[in-house]
Order: C-alpha cells, then structure tokens, then sequence
C-alpha cells in the first residue's frame, strides 16, 4: 500500500482495501515490541533477586517471555511482516510503514468549516428571538 492509496475519505469502505492485514501488523509489531521489553524487564530483575522462589518464578517468566517472542516474531516472518535476515525488505518494509504513518497523519479528520450555518432548517431559537434567547 503507497501513500497514494490511502483515501481522504476513510469511512468509504472501497478506501480500506488492506487495512485489516496493516493493522494486524502494526499489533504484533507493538506486541513483539512488548513482549521484548518484557524479557529485558524479568532478566534485569532475575539478577536482582535473591530468594530462591522468587528467581524460581522470574526464570519461569523469562522462559515464557522467550517462547512467546519466538512465537510472534516466526507469525510476522510467516506473514512477511517481518524480515530479520534481509536487511533490505526489511528497510522496504520500515519505509512504507513510515510513508503510511505520514499520509494518515495529513488526513484531515474535521472540516476546516464548522459553522453550523445551513445545517438547520430553521434557526435554532428563532421562535424566542433568536440569538436573544
């Protein structure tokens, strides 16, 4: 998906054509990103910790945290979300998110125009005088 392809008019269906799969992959994304910071986290506090059953119950954790970022990051490789071993569609791929970013960071999502003049059939108020009211 260009830059080109993302629509001024988000809500017309025909404009969110890859959408959902972009969003999945900006999910995993930010939870393999977590689940990183996660593994950090339970190593830095396994080295903190002195009772036996509390580094008993992080080393558990670490092992899970490992499992589930191996589990996200062979997800997005399968999906080709994520290309550890090809620097370069790695970089096509971090460029056209960044390209994204940009085009729905220019949307306008409000009219410039918020007057309300022209939207009612009467003016509001008008029976009691109006701007009087």
């Amino acid at each position: 998906m260009t830059k080109d392809n993302i629509k001024m008019d988000y809500v017309d269906p025909k404009n969110a054509l890859n959408m959902p799969e972009l969003a999945d992959m900006t999910f995993a994304t930010d939870f393999l990103i977590r689940v990183k910071e996660g593994v950090r986290n339970t190593a830095i506090a396994l080295t903190e910790t002195v009772s036996g059953d509390a580094r008993e119950l992080l080393k558990k954790q670490l092992h899970e945290g490992l499992a589930l970022h191996q589990e996200i990051t062979d997800l997005m490789v399968r999906k080709k979300w994520f290309h550890p071993y090809n620097l370069s569609e790695q970089y096509k791929l971090d460029q056209l998110s960044s390209d994204n970013t940009i085009a729905i960071a220019k949307q306008e999502l409000f009219p410039k125009d918020t007057r309300r003049k022209g939207l009612f059939d009467r003016t509001p108020d008008e029976h009691i005088g109006g701007n009087k009211a």
